[in-house]
């Protein structure tokens, strides 16, 4: 059972662990489309992501990816935000300057999430499906943090200084490549320790 937390306690923990994931998701997200530009090839493509094209209508929108992962579970990335989906639990979308996991029945998207408009009807966790978003919003956490690591462990760590270095120029404010996955693991070992930070403030 994780230790009981006064409700005081819980709102400052709330707010402090939607500004950490908030800042934490933007330049994850910036990593991953330096990781898309990499010289040497399209990092995604390369660790198996499928890459769906904008149509001609929408060319001004970014290439949907999407990467198929074990035991029925999927991972699709956006400029506006993450979907993971579990055949057993449904999906969560994490928006990128929210850090507010919404959830869905929907376990796989119906087509590609070229805007916001396009995903299923997602609401903020309840009572009810709160250890199915709970799961899956660690389970997504738990794929970056990997995802990072492998980074490191295949690219090195001076290709992810030099993809931060170019963030907003240099001049915006970024967690140390060394420190990236932790912080990934950090984020989900808070959420796992206190389940309630996921459901929204009455």
């Amino acid at each position: 059972m994780p230790p009981a937390i006064k409700a005081d306690d819980l709102q400052i923990l709330r707010r402090e662990l939607l500004k950490q994931g908030v800042a934490l998701l933007c330049q994850q997200i910036w990593c991953w489309g330096r990781d898309i530009l990499r010289p040497e090839g399209n990092w995604l493509v390369e660790l198996g992501f499928e890459r769906v094209k904008a149509p001609e209508d929408l060319e001004q929108c970014s290439s949907v990816y999407t990467l198929q992962l074990p035991r029925g579970r999927r991972v699709v990335l956006r400029g506006f935000g993450v979907f993971f989906g579990d055949d057993s639990h449904g999906g969560v979308f994490l928006p990128r300057y929210e850090f507010a996991p919404k959830f869905t029945a929907n376990a796989t998207l119906n087509c590609p999430p070229w805007s916001a408009n396009d995903l299923p009807e997602l609401t903020p966790p309840d009572e009810s499906n709160q250890d199915a978003c709970r799961s899956m919003t660690l389970d997504l956490i738990d794929w970056i943090h990997g995802y990072e690591a492998n980074v490191v462990e295949q690219l090195g760590i001076d290709y992810r200084r030099s993809t931060l270095a170019d963030w907003k120029g240099g001049k915006r404010k970024s967690l140390p490549a060394e420190e990236l996955a932790g912080a990934w693991r950090s984020l989900g070992e808070t959420i796992a320790e206190h389940p309630a930070v996921l459901i929204p403030a009455r």
